[in-house]
């Protein structure tokens, strides 16, 4: 399952360059990865880490955006999401702009954590799941770094 989400860049999403405001592309991300998450948990869900972000190209005014997430990765009750985001020009040709990498931890409706369905790709996906693995295991080493270092 893929989520897709299309914007075209207005005047209220730039700064006076004219680029987009990293910050917008960050919300955009956020709820493009959260309805993903939501649709595999079908549970509620709650950021909880993003992966440092790279800005790979600018983003103009009046561009258009397309931002495509899916599930990479599954634990017990947190899943993974890549997000990809891309500028189109009026031809269908695509850029990318930025890759992002969130985890979500699926929660009743009380706030507590609930289990996920697993992670099992489609034949069209590539298996990722080695590659979050990896991911995961840094997440967890940035966290037992800064709680001894706090």
């Amino acid at each position: 399952m893929r989520t897709t989400q299309v914007q075209i860049v207005m005047a209220s999403h730039v700064n006076g360059r004219n680029r987009l405001f990293g910050g917008q592309l960050m919300q955009w991300i956020d709820v493009v990865a959260a309805v993903e998450a939501r649709r595999h948990a079908r549970s509620e869900v709650i950021t909880a880490a993003v992966d440092p972000l790279e800005f790979i190209a600018p983003v103009h005014l009046n561009d258009t955006v397309v931002i495509q997430a899916h599930v990479t990765w599954t634990g017990h009750t947190s899943l993974e999401v890549s997000v990809e985001t891309f500028v189109e020009q009026i031809d269908g040709c695509r850029q990318m702009v930025n890759r992002a990498y969130l985890v979500f931890v699926a929660v009743d409706p009380d706030g507590k954590p609930i289990p996920v369905p697993p992670y099992e790709p489609e034949d069209q996906e590539p298996d990722e799941r080695e590659a979050a693995a990896r991911r995961r295991e840094l997440r967890l080493q940035l966290r037992e770094a800064a709680r001894v270092s706090g």
